[in-house]
């Protein structure tokens, strides 16, 4: 059974390596030039510095077999309760349940830092296997933006599903 722990530097080489393979095969991500390994340790230090999680799932020798962050929704006050979930599992690992387990995890993780809202924004409405975890975890369809991102020669929808943690909008956050 993996470990599903906070991601350490140690980790970074790993979780760039798994990313790599996300942005240069899949449409599960919009990006389309791999960050390196400073990158993605400064990516995890701002999220890190806002309080959220970035986890990583292990297996019993400590290999990484995927990663999950969540990040504000967006930057304005108003939205400081609402986060964004991003999971990615390393291809030798696809099928073995790490997303919903990485996904639960980080679910806990953001109610723990306050967080009222988690926000899925899944690339490729094709994405069936993203979209089934989050379902699977309790996230409800939101809407389908089509067409606005352009990758591997063809246009792609984002699929937005959203999740109440804790109390969600039924009290106030403050």
């Amino acid at each position: 059974m993996p470990i599903i722990r906070p991601a350490c530097e140690q980790d970074i080489a790993a979780i760039t390596a798994i990313y790599r393979h996300h942005v240069l095969n899949s449409t599960g991500t919009f990006e389309v030039k791999p960050p390196s390994d400073a990158e993605m340790s400064r990516r995890r230090q701002d999220v890190l510095g806002k309080g959220l999680p970035y986890l990583v799932a292990v297996n019993e020798t400590g290999q990484v077999l995927g990663f999950a962050y969540a990040n504000w929704f967006k930057p304005r006050p108003a939205y400081r309760f609402s986060a964004e979930d991003s999971i990615y599992v390393a291809e030798s690992a696809r099928g073995q349940r790490i997303g919903a387990l990485l996904l639960h995890a980080l679910c806990e993780a953001c109610q723990a830092a306050g967080v009222r809202k988690l926000i899925a924004v899944i690339g490729d409405s094709d994405n069936a296997a993203s979209i089934g975890v989050h379902a699977g975890r309790g996230f409800s369809h939101a809407g389908t933006l089509s067409s606005v991102g352009w990758k591997f020669g063809r246009w792609l929808d984002i699929v937005m599903m959203d999740k109440s943690l804790g109390e969600g909008d039924s009290s106030c956050p403050e």
